[in-house]
């Protein structure tokens, strides 16, 4: 799917970040099944619901991936780190371009573990 609002979603420049991240497809054992449907449509549908707060089953099909699909993938995902790992890639790649402006960063309990004791 590469229409205007997958384009916007998903640029080229923020595939070429996440495409070596995505953990690679495993085929079922037993074989059977579909073929699997491509990475970067399955990670555009899975952007449009983590920023547009659309529910899961409401997912447009439009995007061209079924909703168990997505979220199956996403599931997967976040357990294989994926979020995190591409947290930190976009946060190097803004930095080695010197986008980021660092007087501004905050650090937070959520972020940093938290020493009992430390100074």
């Amino acid at each position: 799917m590469t229409d205007e609002l997958s384009l916007r979603l998903v640029p080229d420049e923020l595939w070429a970040v996440v495409e070596p991240l995505v953990p690679k497809f495993e085929p079922r054992p037993q074989g059977g099944g579909t073929e699997p449907v491509a990475d970067r449509t399955v990670f555009t549908a899975v952007v449009f619901v983590l920023t547009s707060g659309c529910a899961w089953r409401l997912l447009p099909p439009s995007f061209g991936v079924t909703v168990p699909t997505a979220h199956r993938r996403f599931t997967d995902w976040t357990e294989a780190g994926l979020w995190r790992r591409l947290h930190r890639a976009v946060l190097d790649e803004l930095g080695g371009e010197g986008l980021i402006d660092w007087s501004r960063v905050v650090i937070d309990a959520a972020s940093v573990r938290a020493k009992k004791g430390a100074p």
